[in-house]
């Protein structure tokens, strides 16, 4: 090959390689997309992905299917999409446990921050203060009244060691400056049996799951903990209301692709998320579900992730949690 023809044919492959992500980008997606969600069927991540993937399916004429992936601080799930092809046929469902695992962890077999390409929010759900119905509680206020003078008496329950819920009620603590223990337990079920039977004083959980324990008035919410109040229970105050201004911890889950999948197609999949969350079916769902359907572009995704990472990180060092 003489120079002439390598001079014509250098900026053509250049051109060529310029334009595939584009072009790969109006066949997507080809096949099947897979979300892998690291949490086990039945819970709300699980009936989230599950919501969001009927209405994506429809727009995108093609199946978009659930695998879940549960254990190990959702490492498994993450590894998972990972050794995946990064064409955006195999997504994770990422959430606030995503962010704890980078605290958590000695050390992960990938970069939470540089190996994941975040696509959008999909929603946020409450967490909750909640007390037995006939709790001489009737505000966070007289809860935290109660914990300043009494040191160390003070007993709040939550599911085990390093979960969302287990910093939330760290956070708490801490910025509430009370001495109160904090007491885990294996799972909502235990958390509500022990509230019920007296064993804890007060607990931190995500509102869903035991909104049929307020429903049916066996438990009673003292406040809410995040940005706003919750639309489920409008009446109950947020815990900033309640004199906790520097308390905000809510749930949340996005979805996120191989950090290697070219942008045009994380930003087809942004369009197509926006879209479903913005379809009525789709956010009344969700809404039953205790989740405020809630899109995001890519780079207000990674923000927040890279805030969550660096929020819980400090929790679970004042907490003294030991890394796993």
């Amino acid at each position: 090959m003489n120079r002439r023809h390598l001079s014509r044919l250098v900026p053509a492959l250049l051109t060529a390689l310029a334009l595939w992500p584009a072009a790969h980008a109006q066949t997507f997606p080809s096949k099947p997309i897979r979300i892998v969600v690291p949490f086990g069927a039945g819970g709300v991540a699980d009936l989230t992905a599950r919501t969001v993937a009927g209405r994506l399916a429809e727009q995108l004429g093609q199946s978009v299917v659930i695998e879940n992936k549960p254990g190990a601080g959702g490492v498994v799930a993450a590894e998972t999409v990972l050794k995946s092809e990064p064409d955006g046929h195999t997504l994770l469902l990422m959430s606030n446990g995503t962010a704890v695992s980078a605290g958590l962890f000695k050390s992960l077999p990938f970069d939470t921050l540089k190996d994941f390409a975040p696509i959008s929010t999909l929603g946020t759900f409450d967490i909750a203060i909640v007390v037995p119905v006939d709790s001489r509680f009737k505000t966070l206020g007289e809860l935290l009244a109660h914990a300043r003078s009494n040191p160390g008496k003070l007993n709040v329950g939550s599911i085990n060691i390093g979960s969302t819920q287990n910093l939330a009620a760290e956070l708490f603590k801490s910025t509430a400056a009370v001495d109160a223990q904090i007491v885990p337990f294996n799972g909502t079920p235990a958390v509500v049996t022990a509230l019920r039977g007296g064993q804890i004083d007060a607990a931190v959980e995500v509102l869903g799951p035991v909104m049929s324990q307020v429903q049916a008035k066996a438990l009673r919410v003292l406040a809410v903990t995040g940005e706003k109040r919750s639309a489920s229970l409008p009446d109950v105050p947020t815990a900033r209301e309640s004199g906790l201004s520097n308390f905000v911890a809510a749930s949340w889950n996005g979805l996120a692709a191989p950090a290697r999948t070219p942008r045009p197609v994380i930003e087809r999949l942004q369009r197509e998320v926006a879209a479903a969350l913005a379809n009525p079916d789709v956010r009344r769902r969700l809404a039953d579900l205790n989740v405020e359907a809630q899109s995001s572009s890519p780079e207000q995704a990674a923000a927040l992730l890279a805030s969550e990472v660096r929020r819980w990180g400090d929790v679970i060092v004042r907490a003294r949690i030991p890394q796993q």
